[in-house]
């Protein structure tokens, strides 16, 4: 693993994937974004290169958005133009913090505000297939509730058993007819809900396929990230609980004025002091294997 990576523009969740890169390293691993001089030239060649190898591979065949439309259509036998679709995806570790995503493909490009996230609740243990069912129906009886329009296309992250799991989830709320379909990660065949002895095999350079795939890792993305900050939080809540005289209440003040654990780590008693009582700042001091303003 290299120290330092290079990256021509910055992005939200650069820290957390610095954090994810540096596990198990005895360095940190940083990512920079170079605004000028020799790095900065670098990375402008990187693209350039990447531009190029990109151009020959795929022949600079780029269709327009129509043409995907309409090809992904004729390719999962959709009844109309796909200008919606809303992908699942579960993620958890060990069964734990079990959460979901949803992201949104619209009108050609990925829908970031329409986002959804969900915490599993009425699950014990792992259990991917359940985990899809309740995701799935309190989605769409919201859909119901609120009297939305359904997506062109529900698409599922995983193989048959989670495909299943959706439709379950759908015909339980007695939604039928519904364009349903799941990707699976090794293979890349796409199973669609009511053929799926016929999966679809697609070539890997197929522009559908791509579009798939896409949305498909854009949903696990967003999964994956949400439920890292769910137990990054949740090991921040729990180190702090740890500490005499500081319960959940007194966690989260020291949190939210802070901004983080390693804040809180770093403060010197004056400014423990302004948000908890001195007993408790000593205890944080000691804990973190300070001295106590007193000694």
């Amino acid at each position: 693993m290299p120290h330092t990576i290079y990256v021509p523009v910055d992005f939200e969740d650069r820290p957390t994937l610095e954090e994810v890169l540096s596990e198990g390293h005895k360095r940190r691993v940083q990512i920079h974004v170079p605004q000028r001089g020799e790095k900065r030239s670098l990375v402008d060649l990187v693209g350039q290169n990447a531009k190029q190898a990109y151009d020959q591979r795929f022949r600079v065949m780029k269709p327009a958005a129509k043409a995907i439309q309409q090809a992904l259509q004729d390719a999962l036998m959709l009844p109309e133009l796909p200008k919606r679709i809303e992908c699942f995806d579960i993620s958890h570790i060990q069964g734990a913090e079990t959460v979901a995503s949803m992201v949104v493909w619209e009108g050609g490009k990925m829908n970031k505000s329409a986002y959804r996230k969900f915490i599993i609740r009425g699950i014990t243990g792992v259990d991917d297939f359940a985990s899809m069912r309740e995701v799935v129906t309190r989605r769409y009886k919201r859909v119901q509730d609120e009297e939305q329009k359904m997506p062109s296309l529900v698409l599922i992250d995983g193989g048959i058993g989670q495909l299943h799991s959706a439709a379950q989830a759908l015909e339980s709320l007695g939604i039928t007819n519904q364009p349903l379909a799941a990707i699976a990660k090794r293979e890349e065949i796409i199973y669609v809900h009511g053929q799926e002895d016929e999966p679809i095999v697609l070539d890997r350079h197929s522009p559908v396929l791509h579009l798939v795939q896409q949305v498909r890792d854009e949903a696990h993305r967003f999964a994956v990230t949400f439920h890292r900050k769910r137990r990054q939080m949740r090991d921040r809540k729990t180190e702090l609980l740890d500490i005499p005289g500081i319960g959940a209440g007194t966690s989260r003040r020291l949190l939210q004025h802070f901004g983080s654990l390693q804040a809180v780590k770093d403060a010197d008693a004056a400014a423990l002091a302004s948000v908890v009582s001195r007993p408790q700042a000593d205890a944080i001091l000691r804990h973190f294997g300070k001295e106590a303003a007193g000694n």
